[in-house]
């Protein structure tokens, strides 16, 4: 049957079949994302998530304006206990992941929720990653509070 086919009719079916393995590559890529920023934020408090996490090259801008790499973030692990539990435990919601390739942009609002009960505190979140060698690190970030209504 192939041998029957045009030189164009052969051109547009393997341009079909490249959009269906993409399309599943990207749809795979996204579960991915959304399943690993699901688990930094439920495990953030631990000095390896932040290890595999965050790519050596990245640039985080705090949303109180400080910027940061990859050797400041580890640095606040320095003395802190590995066992103690966190007194803010982080969730996400409206994760929109966009997946470009080997990039890709997450944005999220970030929900912090005091262990104490005090008041809930909410950001927006974006960052850029790259896949590199299969697998998958922010290399830039960008945190905004939302002010309290």
């Amino acid at each position: 049957m192939i041998k029957n086919l045009s030189t164009q009719s052969l051109r547009l079916f393997s341009c079909l079949l490249l959009l269906v393995i993409g399309s599943q590559t990207q749809a795979g890529d996204k579960e991915d994302l959304t399943a690993m920023l699901h688990e930094f934020l439920a495990t953030s408090y631990k000095e390896a998530t932040h290890e595999t996490f965050w790519a050596d090259d990245v640039v985080y801008t705090s949303s109180d304006g400080t910027r940061r790499y990859k050797a400041d973030i580890l640095k606040g692990f320095e003395g802190s206990d590995p066992n103690v539990e966190p007194d803010v435990i982080y969730s996400g919601t409206e994760v929109d992941i966009r997946v470009y390739g080997d990039s890709a942009v997450v944005a999220f609002k970030l929900v912090g929720t005091p262990e104490n009960g005090s008041r809930v505190e909410y950001y927006y979140n974006t960052g850029t990653f790259l896949k590199r060698d299969g697998i998958w690190q922010a290399v830039a970030w960008q945190a905004t509070i939302i002010p309290p209504s």
